[in-house]
């Protein structure tokens, strides 16, 4: 049998296994007389707006070069329309206050889709300053001050040795109480400072992974610690640490959810908010889990992406 038969073949499995996966959880769902309501789903993502503009005060319409004017009957400025959209309105016409002038349709992001933003935007500033925590701690912990070793010793442990939901409630409830931080910055401190611990571990395992030959051939040249230490061994460092580094941003991205406990409107928030509206808890956790893996998933493409382009320039 040649190789291309055996890949048709598991790749037929593979499709067997995940067809049987769906069955499952349909059949699953027929057994609790669960009724699925996927129509409800994407208005919860994009859905057409109608805005409409009313007039503030008996008059009447004034149709002139594509505007609409309501000339007040009682004297006063005009209120005037610039682009309406659609309107009943005629030349002439009487308008009484609050009668619609104007409607027009647009394209508006649903809570989902906007939770979505507002989870990128989370997790893309929390990984900034975690990286920057992280390098920093990771320096420290290979260096040759003892102060600064034992530090970040300490650091690294609390943080890794306590859960992730109660360091959320201290930033907000505590450090979020005593300097005044707003919800927002509070649980992107709290991702922060939690994803730094274990980024400084793996600077730190990506640094000591380097022979010490490159440090010392670099110092024989006369440069100074810092400096071979930036441009010598952190570069390599850098490589060997991307696979692991990617993962940790994956598993920020997914960590970013509890901030959704300090009232935070990410993508998990607005998804139990739409479950209550729509009462269709499958279609809206499963469109939410969607959402979540093209983030993680576009997030490795470009670490991969970035791993193929250093090692190009090797």
């Amino acid at each position: 049998m040649s190789a291309k038969q055996k890949n048709l073949i598991w790749n037929l499995v593979l499709a067997a296994f995940l067809l049987g996966l769906c069955v499952s959880v349909y059949t699953a769902s027929k057994n609790i007389d669960y009724i699925w309501r996927w129509h409800r789903v994407p208005k919860y993502i994009l859905y057409m707006a109608n805005e409409e503009v009313r007039a503030p005060f008996d008059g009447t319409a004034v149709i002139e070069k594509g505007r609409i004017i309501v000339e007040p009957d009682m004297g006063g400025d005009p209120f005037v329309v610039e682009e309406p959209g659609k309107t009943n309105l005629s030349d002439g016409d009487l308008v009484f206050e609050g009668d619609v002038v104007s409607s027009t349709k647009s394209l508006k992001m649903g809570p989902l889709l906007t939770g979505l933003l507002v989870t990128l935007w989370i997790s893309i500033v929390s990984i900034f300053f975690a990286i920057i925590i992280g390098v920093f701690t990771g320096l420290a912990r290979v260096s040759r001050n003892p102060a600064f070793k034992k530090l970040s010793i300490l650091y690294v442990e609390l943080i890794r040795g306590t859960p992730l939901l109660v360091q959320i409630f201290i930033f907000y409830f505590f450090i979020g109480t005593v300097l005044q931080l707003e919800r927002m910055t509070a649980g992107i401190a709290a991702l922060a400072v939690f994803a730094g611990a274990y980024i400084a571990e793996i600077v730190r395992a990506g640094i000591q992974s380097i022979p010490k030959g490159q440090m010392e051939a670099a110092r024989s040249l006369g440069m100074s610690y810092p400096k071979a230490m930036m441009y010598v061994v952190l570069p390599q460092a850098i490589k060997r640490t991307l696979p692991p580094m990617a993962g940790q941003f994956i598993s920020l991205i997914k960590d970013s959810s509890l901030v959704s406990v300090i009232s935070i409107t990410d993508l998990t928030k607005s998804g139990r908010e739409a479950v209550a509206s729509t009462f269709s808890p499958f279609e809206i956790w499963f469109t939410v889990a969607l959402m979540y893996l093209v983030l993680t998933s576009g997030l490795s493409v470009l670490v991969q992406k970035l791993e193929r382009n250093m090692a190009r320039s090797d």
